[in-house]
């Protein structure tokens, strides 16, 4: 058996080597040559972020997987800390700031600190080769659903950059719900040398043609900002193309949002958008914005942006009205007291773990209602460095070129 640095780069060789569908399988084969390994797993979460489904192990598209509450390995993916189980050893893979699943590791006897470092590199470098196979092989995403997505899920889920970002200063964290059949919810994001450009979209209709509508508007966006414009033009711009295609019929609203990571400075168009909370501290509040039309209206709307400055620590959320007018049976709207208690309660836990906290809120407030509206929860947490370091230079994050 070689050193351990010998097997960490034997693995991330093995992993780089192996064409996209068997990255699992040339991991398992040779963390298992180089360290003292009888046993290896990769759990992926499904889209729900329910439970942790095996590569190695397939299970069955309808078969439940192991649940992310209440397991060791589920609280290696929650916690992204690594979680001993006996001999077991479950470490969180992920790839920057977006968490993918669990790394399962069975010993002979358990292993020592520098052992458990070493694989919870290997853990993270699969995390980025996740990500990439994601994009060239249908394998990944069959193993991580629970059951078919609809056609609208599926364009849905393909139109997002990702579920999480860690950037310098900051983190990032959204989720759709319902995972398997959401329809006109999204969000997008780009990240830059100083921050990021955000968009949540709060989409109209039901079904493929919502989808389609949120297709459109994205796409648009991004179109937009690929192209150097700010927030005022790329809303403009979008107004434009969905009014072109649509003729007033249909609309999307819109948050679109540029934070820049070095200031705490926010600058917004709301554009009939979901809703903006802030908690700062132990303090939960409404973002009073000034709406402004949906996209696709009129055409020709004009939009202004508005501005907000964030303190160190703050966390921003946003939800659409599939979230803060969900009801329970009782009659009552959760995007009052039950929200804010809600979020309150997701204070020490970072952005990803927030969302799924406040979707599972969501999912119990409603539970017994029939799902009228699909939902999205988009967290974006604040914490600079006291100390920077040295950053690349670049434009203001609302003024990225490609």
């Amino acid at each position: 058996m070689g050193s351990i640095s010998e097997g960490v780069h034997a693995v991330r060789q093995a992993m780089q080597a192996a064409p996209p569908y068997a990255v699992a399988e040339a991991l398992r084969d040779t963390v298992t040559l180089h360290f003292a390994v009888e046993r290896v797993e990769v759990l992926l979460a499904d889209p729900a972020l329910v439970t942790l489904r095996p590569v190695l192990e397939e299970y069955a598209p309808g078969v439940r997987g192991l649940a992310i509450d209440g397991t060791p390995a589920g609280r290696a993916f929650a916690s992204q800390t690594p979680q001993r189980e006996g001999c077991l050893l479950h470490l969180p893979v992920s790839a920057c700031g977006e968490r993918v699943g669990v790394l399962s590791l069975s010993f002979g006897t358990s292993p020592g600190t520098e052992v458990v470092e070493d694989l919870q590199e290997i853990a993270t470098a699969l995390g980025h080769m996740m990500c990439d196979a994601y994009r060239t092989t249908d394998r990944y995403h069959r193993v991580r659903r629970a059951a078919r997505l609809t056609l609208a899920a599926e364009m849905q889920w393909a139109l997002l950059p990702g579920v999480g970002h860690q950037g310098d200063g900051y983190h990032l964290a959204g989720q759709l719900e319902p995972a398997y059949a959401v329809y006109g919810d999204n969000f997008d994001w780009s990240c830059g040398p100083r921050g990021l450009i955000l968009s949540v979209t709060d989409g109209m209709g039901a079904g493929v043609e919502a989808a389609m509508l949120t297709t459109l508007t994205i796409t648009a966006l991004r179109n937009a900002r690929r192209s150097g414009a700010g927030l005022e033009e790329q809303a403009g711009l979008a107004d434009e193309a969905i009014y072109s295609q649509y003729g007033g019929h249909l609309h999307v609203s819109t948050l679109l949002m540029s934070f820049d990571a070095e200031t705490g400075e926010v600058a917004l168009v709301d554009a009939g958008s979901p809703r903006l909370l802030l908690m700062r501290g132990s303090q939960v509040r409404h973002i009073e914005l000034e709406q402004q039309l949906p996209l696709g209206m009129f055409g020709n709307t004009a939009y202004t942006e508005q501005h907000l400055r964030l303190e160190p620590g703050d966390r921003l959320i946003v939800a659409s009205d599939g979230v803060y007018s969900s009801r329970s049976q009782g009659g009552t709207e959760f995007g009052g007291s039950s929200l804010e208690s809600l979020i309150k309660s997701t204070r020490m836990q970072p952005a990803d773990e927030a969302v799924r906290t406040m979707i599972r809120g969501l999912l119990d407030f409603r539970r017994g209602m029939e799902v009228l509206d699909d939902a999205v929860v988009v967290c974006l947490d604040w914490t600079p460095d006291p100390k920077p370091g040295p950053k690349p230079s670049g434009p203001h994050p609302g003024r990225e070129r490609p």
